[in-house]
């Protein structure tokens, strides 16, 4: 790898410092009963409300539909994903530091496994939600179901949710693009610029 390529997956990897500190997703309700809306957002290792009773609210309006509570420690993402993205930083560091390309092919793939497998695990939570629902909840409609959406907005009776990736996304997709960059700087780029430089020098020689 050169000495650019480097710099540029060490920057990525530290862009990854920032998740530990924000929001990766946040989900909003907005109801009849809530017109300025509720909603929560999900960290790494938490999942919090935009306001301080957000959550509670969030669970007495899945109490009338029979959906489950919410309540952190039931996700067990949450003890597993500092772990993850402390080894995607330190992977990361030590590719910029060592310097050769199966590294950082091997970290980039990492990053698609880790998206994809975040966004199926994210799709699974809320189908389980949406789904598995109390036969004694007060509020039944048939052959309904109230998956909140991946990404984007749905209506779900009177409630619209939204559904949207937040700052720690962000940073994990810069650091993503930042490390398939790096690693097309150094397959395609850089040896045609090499290659236009050599061009160059030959004609200016020519020309002489």
């Amino acid at each position: 790898m050169s000495v650019k390529a480097r710099l540029i997956v060490l920057f990525a990897a530290l862009l990854l410092i920032p998740v530990f500190f924000t929001p990766i997703w946040s989900i909003t309700l907005y109801a009849p009963q809530y017109p300025d809306g509720i909603g929560m957002h999900i960290w790494l290792d938490d999942v919090t409300g935009h306001e301080r009773h957000d959550i509670r609210n969030i669970n007495i309006l899945n109490h009338y539909v029979g959906m489950a509570e919410i309540h952190p420690e039931d996700f067990w993402e949450f003890e597993v994903m500092p772990w993850v993205f402390a080894f995607m930083i330190f992977f990361g560091l030590m590719t910029a530091a060592v310097g050769k390309t199966w590294l950082l092919f091997t970290w980039i793939g990492l990053f698609i496994l880790l998206a994809i497998g975040g966004l199926a695990d994210f799709y699974y939570w809320g189908y389980q939600y949406g789904h598995d629902l109390d036969p004694r909840a007060p509020i039944k409609v048939p052959d309904m179901s109230y998956q909140p959406p991946l990404i984007g907005s749905k209506e779900l009776l009177n409630i619209t949710a939204h559904s949207w990736p937040y700052w720690g996304s962000l940073f994990i997709g810069l650091s993503m693009i930042g490390a398939m960059f790096a690693y097309s700087y150094d397959r395609w780029l850089r040896p045609k610029s090499e290659e236009s430089g050599k061009s160059e020098k030959q004609e200016a020689r020519n020309a002489a």
